[in-house]
């Protein structure tokens, strides 16, 4: 075998050994098929994979959550979503791409971060909802397959999950008439900006930039609901999943374009004074 060939051998091991060191310890755990260094729990709904020391052991809580999201959604599970709770925040950070209290993954797995279970033992944040809003993700996205999910609207992505798990007034979250009133002071996320390298463009006089933009987003999706109807948002919802046109799909359904949508939501906000809340 000559020089070459032997360095070109070498090289190729490094980087297959580089590989499955990423997958089973690395940033691309979420999508490994082999799971090291996590006790399995599997329920009726549900598989959680828990890192030993977890400060948490209510599992059948979690698997409860499952039938109100798929009747919210009104979609079935393709296969038991995979949630993954940390207790090593170290191992958390060398696991996931993401530094986020919860992510979902184009997948549908699940990451929970060792700082959100404590948050949710202090009773600063509700696990359950935060829980159902990352969830309704991976309910989507599972639907969607990977490629087609990374192209779902973003914030309509948002704007559901924080809709469906009533997260608005929670935690960081405005309520919807707090929402408004924002909105009213000249407050606004154009949809489209979200998750762009537009976002930055927008100034936000807001208290917590991102829960802001989450509950706006959510508050035009009660919006869409109230005036149209769930039934016509669910059409909209779910042929996003296999259509990634958004503007055409929102013309085919509501017979407006999306721009002259915002513009009617935008004034709906600035002449209501007291919005009512979802019960």
């Amino acid at each position: 075998m000559t020089l070459k060939k032997k360095i070109i051998i070498a090289g190729l091991s490094v980087l297959i050994g580089l590989v499955i060191y990423l997958f089973l310890f690395g940033r691309l755990f979420p999508y490994s098929p082999v799971i090291v260094g996590f006790e399995k729990h599997e329920f009726t709904n549900t598989i959680i994979y828990t890192q030993k020391g977890v400060p948490f052991d209510d599992y059948e809580k979690i698997d409860t959550l499952i039938p109100p999201i798929e009747k919210f959604h009104e979609l079935k599970y393709l296969r038991k979503p995979k949630i993954f709770l940390f207790s090593d925040s170290v191992s958390y950070i060398r696991h996931s791409p993401s530094k986020a209290r919860f992510c979902t993954f184009y997948n549908g797995r699940l990451f929970v971060t060792p700082w959100a279970l404590k948050e949710a033992m202090n009773g600063e944040i509700s696990l359950e909802i935060y829980l159902t809003h990352e969830l309704s993700h991976s309910l989507l996205h599972q639907h969607s397959g990977l490629i087609k999910a990374s192209r779902y609207p973003k914030w309509l992505l948002e704007g559901i999950a924080v809709y469906s798990s009533n997260q608005m007034g929670t935690s960081f979250y405005p309520g919807k008439s707090e929402t408004y009133k924002l909105i009213q002071s000249g407050n606004f996320m154009p949809p489209d900006f979200f998750k762009t390298k537009d976002e930055d463009k927008i100034k936000l006089n807001v208290e917590n930039r991102i829960p802001f933009m989450y509950s706006e987003f959510a508050c035009i999706v009660d919006y869409l609901i109230t005036k149209y109807g769930k039934d016509k948002f669910l059409v909209y919802m779910k042929k996003l999943i296999s259509d990634t046109d958004h503007d055409k799909i929102f013309k085919q359904i509501y017979e407006i374009d999306f721009d002259k949508f915002l513009t009617d939501f935008k004034e709906h906000v600035c002449k209501t004074e007291n919005p009512e809340v979802r019960e």
